[in-house]
This record gives structure tokens, C-alpha cells and sequence, in this order.
């Protein structure tokens, strides 16, 4: 398990690394000037050349690089070029808000994608199975940026029972966590539906069946339970993707998370905060799999036996 363990952490760190040169790379290749955003078009060259002396943007690109490298390393995010403060702090503030929002859309997933699952697999061939076939496959064509203007126009604007955007108390986030979870509910109705499906067939399954369980009993106590490693790894995975992949929704609830301070940092060239709310969300996917991956060892010992 150890070796394991240091092979996947040593991954992880080479990932990070790759991720952290690239966007830096890739930021700095954007067309605009921060410093001339900053002072605006009447700025003189000299306050402009002033100014990137100060910010040290005039060094070049490989002196930055290892610059930021350093400070990364000692935890050390720098300041925002707009707001000039603390990126830390600005990050602290704004994660949260990502972090509910992606737990509740996987709550939502979660709750639709086990039931409707389980029940296409049991009633499998059937209007059961078809109806949470077709719920799963529009689950995966509707966009989010469709879903949610439609969902504010049915329960916002038209019933009025739900805030239209904003963080402003429980009830703002269901509309969000409807459109972030419902994709994810669909892929994961027709993993659990698989699964299930390859585990109902199991001699132990036949067994229990014999014994005289009931069918409940035997799909909670056993055969989900068996299935139950490759819907955590799909889980996993979604929950980085949801960390990482909530821009859209952030952006059309006006949910103040770290999606939509990702577009407000492009918009002002403020590369420092860029850079960070890449890294961040970067680093959530590298780690929400990384543990993905320690979880599944755990459960399945041939996993890391075969590492």
C-alpha cells in the first residue's frame, strides 16, 4: 500500500507541476496588456513602464516562471493586480461557495441516479427501464446554459417559489444544484444500471434469493454494495469535474464562486488571480482523484497488487 501510495502521490505532483507551467505559459500568451488596464489608456509610458518594473513584468518569461515557481512553494499566491489584495484571502472567500454548490449537485445526482439506477436494472426490458433510459440521455444532451435560464423562467419568474440568482439562503441553491447535477445524474443512472445488472447475476445473488430475501435486501445489502467501486470512481471523478466545470453555472446564477471569479480575472487580465483560480481548481481535480484512486485500493485490494 505504501508503494502505491508514493507512486500515486509522485503522479499527482508531476500533474501539478505540468498544469501550474502551462497555465502560466498559456496566460502570459494571452493578447493585453494588465498593466495598461490597470492605468488606462491616458497612462504616460513612463507610469506604464514604472508600473511594470514594480510588478516585475518586464523580466523575462523563464525569471517569472521560476519566480512564481518559488512563491508557490512557500504558499506565497501574490496579490491581485486590481483589487491589490491578498490572493489568498480572495480564494478563501470565494471556494466555499464552488464547494457547496458541487457537493449539492452531487447530492442531486446522487439522489436521482440510485433509484432510477436500480429500477432499470431490476425492471430491466421494460417502461421502467426505458423511462430511466431516456431521462439519462436527456440528462446528457440538455446544456446547462439552457437548463438553467429554463429552470428560472419555470420556478422563478413563473411560480416564483425559488430566488433567480445569488447566494442568499438554502433556497438559491437548488436551482444551481438542479442544473449542475442533473448531467451527472444520467451518467451515473446508466453506471448503476450496468452494474447492477452484471452483479444480479451473480451466484451469491441467486443465493440470497434462495435463502428467501427480499428484493430490497438483496439490492442494498448486496449487490449495490458489490457495484459499488465503479460508481465511487465515477463519483470521484464528477465531483472534480463539478469543482472545476461549474464556470457556466456560477456564471448564469450569478453564484459568487470561483468559476465566475475565473471570468472576472480574464476579463481584467489580472494574471496572478488567473493563474490561482486555475491552480485551485486544478488541484481539487488532481486531489478529489488522487483520493478516488486511494479509496478504490482500499476497497479492492487487487487494485494496488496490480499497481
Amino acid at each position: 500500500m505504501l508503494s502505491f501510495l508514493f507512486a500515486r502521490l509522485l503522479s499527482t505532483f508531476t500533474v501539478v507541476l505540468g498544469v501550474v507551467t502551462l497555465v502560466f505559459l498559456l496566460i502570459h500568451l494571452v493578447p493585453g496588456d494588465p498593466v495598461q488596464a490597470m492605468l488606462g489608456e491616458t497612462a504616460t509610458p513612463t507610469d506604464l513602464e514604472a508600473l511594470r518594473n514594480a510588478l516585475g513584468l518586464d523580466k523575462p518569461l523563464w525569471t517569472q516562471w521560476w519566480l512564481y515557481i518559488t512563491n508557490l512553494l512557500q504558499a506565497d499566491l501574490g496579490n491581485s493586480l486590481y483589487s491589490k489584495e491578498p490572493i489568498i484571502d480572495i480564494l478563501l472567500e470565494r471556494f466555499p461557495a464552488t464547494l457547496e454548490l458541487a457537493i449539492a449537485g452531487l447530492f442531486v445526482a446522487v439522489l436521482l441516479a440510485l433509484p432510477l439506477g436500480s429500477l432499470a436494472a431490476l425492471r430491466k426490458d421494460t417502461i421502467y427501464d426505458n423511462s430511466a433510459m431516456m431521462f439519462s440521455l436527456l440528462g446528457v444532451s440538455i446544456p446547462n446554459f439552457w437548463l438553467g435560464p429554463m429552470l428560472i423562467l419555470l420556478f422563478s419568474l413563473t411560480l416564483g417559489w425559488l430566488p433567480v440568482s445569488g447566494r442568499e439562503g438554502n433556497l438559491s441553491l437548488i436551482l444551481p444544484a438542479l442544473t449542475l447535477g442533473t448531467a451527472l445524474a444520467a451518467i451515473l443512472a446508466r453506471m448503476v444500471r450496468s452494474t447492477l445488472l452484471e452483479v444480479l447475476n451473480e451466484d451469491y445473488i441467486r443465493t440470497a434469493r434462495a435463502k428467501g430475501l427480499t428484493e430490497s435486501a438483496i439490492v442494498i445489502h448486496h449487490a449495490l454494495r458489490n457495484a459499488s467501486l465503479p460508481i465511487i470512481t465515477i463519483l470521484g471523478l464528477q465531483l472534480g469535474t463539478l469543482l472545476g466545470g461549474a464556470v457556466i453555472t456560477e456564471i448564469i446564477f450569478a453564484w459568487p464562486g470561483i468559476g465566475q471569479l475565473t471570468i472576472e480575472s480574464i476579463e481584467r487580465r489580472d494574471y496572478p488571480l488567473v493563474q490561482a483560480c486555475i491552480l485551485l481548481i486544478s488541484l481539487s481535480y488532481v486531489l478529489i482523484n488522487t483520493l478516488t484512486d486511494l479509496l478504490y485500493a482500499w476497497l479492492d485490494p487487487r487494485v494496488r497488487y496490480s499497481a
